[in-house]
């Protein structure tokens, strides 16, 4: 964060303008843990800019969990995909208009609670890019200057 403070600038300015959303689950994920992301996120303006303000659809996270992972998942296998149903729900409730940014790497080969994110995605047909493709998309540059 010291190194590029203009990425976290810009992050929060595409929040704000709605390119960049958080959904709560995923913020619940981050804050509770420690450092300085945590620290970031959870000052005022910058959570009001990155938080998602719609709420995950229940039939949705429940297709994904049932279809994306396994319809017989048991507790440990519930703990292990932590929120991620939600956070590709909330990609599938608008699949022409949302992607999902995950640092996940697609693993076809992993079954069940084991599957990651990008493959996950793809069987919804929920589009899934990296933070690199993120920041090449919305064009981030170290000369970025809010308009």
């Amino acid at each position: 964060m010291k190194r590029f403070p203009i990425f976290w600038q810009w992050l929060c300015h595409n929040g704000a303008v709605d390119k960049v959303k958080v959904p709560l689950e995923q913020y619940e994920e981050v804050v509770a843990g420690k450092g300085g992301l945590v620290d970031w996120i959870k000052e005022k303006e910058n959570k009001k800019a990155l938080l998602f303000s719609e709420g995950a659809d229940p039939a949705l996270v429940a297709r994904v969990t049932l279809e994306g992972y396994a319809p017989d998942l048991d507790a440990a296998e519930l703990e292990t995909i932590g929120r991620d149903p939600f956070l590709i729900a909330y990609g599938l409730a608008a699949v022409s208009k949302r992607c999902i940014v995950s640092f996940e790497t697609s693993a076809p080969s992993k079954q069940r609670a084991n599957r990651k994110v990008p493959d996950v995605c793809a069987h919804f047909g929920v589009r899934c890019i990296t933070l690199f493709t993120l920041i090449e998309e919305l064009d981030f540059t170290t000369e970025w200057r809010a308009s």
